[in-house]
């Protein structure tokens, strides 16, 4: 195992940790609650946290009346969000607690017409948690895979993150 997987917890990772005290059938619920009130946006758009890892997280959005576009399909900014919230949420479970996460960059190419609902997966290697840890200040890119129903990636997404110090910047 490298030293990047058995650092210590960063406060998101323990806080998301507090959630595995709930009854097993109630944690995916619990976790949602949690970070929709973190990020409310997530909540307004119906995200759902399927799984979450420091090196894996899993979101997924239905084909809802919400989020839907003109041709009933998952609207575009929507398929936006679920990809930079997927990101978002893997570079948060290892930025250190003397640093915040921003969206430094993102591109997405709209390949494909989506079908139903969408999911969303982002990696990181365990260079790139090594990377986050080791430093105050930075920046990396996340992988990320957006699939619908039938197992189609309608959209390509790239995203850069960028890390800094939480602090008062200094002149």
């Amino acid at each position: 195992m490298t030293e990047a997987l058995i650092a210590a917890p960063n406060r998101m990772q323990r806080q998301l940790a507090r959630v595995d005290e709930a009854p097993a059938f109630l944690r995916r619920f619990v976790r949602n609650i949690v970070l929709r009130r973190a990020v409310p946006f997530t909540g307004t758009a119906g995200l759902d946290y399927v799984s979450m890892t420091p090196q894996r997280v899993e979101v997924a959005i239905a084909n809802e009346h919400r989020v839907q576009n003109h041709i009933k399909g998952v609207h575009a900014a929507a398929m936006t969000l679920l990809a930079e919230t997927a990101t978002g949420m893997v570079v948060g479970m290892n930025v250190r607690d003397d640093c915040v996460p921003l969206a430094k960059e993102l591109s997405v190419a709209f390949r494909k017409r989506a079908t139903g609902a969408l999911r969303a997966v982002a990696t990181l290697t365990p260079a790139q948690v090594q990377a986050m840890q080791a430093s105050d200040k930075g920046e990396v890119q996340v992988s990320v895979t957006v699939t619908d129903e039938a197992g189609v990636e309608p959209v390509e997404c790239e995203f850069t993150w960028a890390w800094i110090p939480s602090g008062p910047r200094k002149n």
